[in-house]
Formats: C-alpha cells, sequence, structure tokens
C-alpha cells in the first residue's frame, strides 16, 4: 500500500477529486519534511564520517566537514577506494602519482615530489600551480587558508593515526 501511495504522489492526482489533491499536498508535505530531515542527518559531522571513525580515530569535526565540502565528491581517504580522484589514504609522505591502481595524468606521475604538508597546502591552493596539466579540472582551489589547513590537518590526522 505504501509503495503505491509514493507512486500516486509521484504521478499526482488523476481525477482532480479533491481527495486526489488531498492525498497529494499531505504526502508532498511529508515528503518534504523527509527529504529536509535526511539533509541534516547526512550534515551532521558524526554521519560524514568515512573509515576514521570506524577506526576509532579522532578526529576534528571541523577539519573533516571541511575535507567532506571540498574534497569527497571526488576523493575518499579509503585506502584502494578510488573514485573519480585517487584515495587520500596515507597521502603524507607518499610519492605523487604513485598509487598502482590508479590513472593518473602524465604530469601527476611525472611531478617528482612526496607529499608533505606544504606542498599540498599550495596543491589545494591552485593544483595548476603545483603540477601543471592535472586532471583536477574543473577544481581551481581553495581560496581560504584557514580552510585549506583544515584539510592538511585532517589528511596529516588520518595519516600519522594507526588502524
Amino acid at each position: 500500500m505504501r509503495h503505491q501511495r509514493f507512486i500516486a504522489l509521484l504521478a499526482g492526482p488523476r481525477s482532480g477529486r479533491p481527495q486526489d489533491a488531498g492525498l497529494r499536498h499531505g504526502g508532498r508535505a511529508w515528503l518534504t519534511v523527509m527529504t529536509a530531515a535526511m539533509a541534516c542527518m547526512l550534515a551532521s559531522p558524526s554521519s560524514l564520517s568515512q573509515d576514521s571513525a570506524s577506526q576509532g580515530k579522532e578526529v576534528a569535526p571541523e577539519q573533516q566537514q571541511v575535507f567532506n565540502n571540498a574534497c569527497r565528491s571526488c576523493h575518499t581517504t579509503r585506502e584502494g577506494d578510488n573514485r573519480l580522484g585517487p584515495n587520500l589514504h596515507k597521502i603524507v609522505g607518499r610519492k605523487a602519482g604513485s598509487l598502482p591502481d590508479y590513472n593518473y595524468s602524465t604530469a601527476m606521475k611525472g611531478a617528482g615530489f612526496d607529499w608533505d604538508e606544504e606542498k599540498l597546502e599550495r596543491f589545494i591552493a591552485n593544483p595548476d600551480e603545483v603540477v601543471p596539466g592535472n586532471n583536477m579540472k574543473p577544481y581551481g582551489g581553495l581560496a581560504s587558508a584557514d580552510e585549506r589547513k583544515k584539510v592538511v590537518a585532517f589528511l596529516r590526522s588520518i595519516t600519522t593515526r594507526s588502524p
């Protein structure tokens, strides 16, 4: 019965009768409230954890929040979990362009440096300045120095803690 009601909500009224309109309005209100509640739950710092909380690691929520907002669309912090961008598991100290199971740009493969905090901060600010020809398009950088520091601190915290 619930599935039929949900489908009826999506389809809208069929007969134009008042009870159909009432069902549609009441159901859409319910759907709006539930969608808003889910959005609030998903935006809370506790639900934004990737693998650090499951491994008992403490990460400052504001650092993880900034990472999630700026980076998580393309990157994860789980080892082996590459998406549009490579995973950032233990990025601090890793050679740029070195994950064997990710197809880096030629520029990143030939970057010739190891990621440290200063290099990460500069790259997050302006990827094209640090590695011209990288594949981070359309990302152009994170303007806020404070937010860049939070992202780097988050990446450092997940790199230095043992599982």
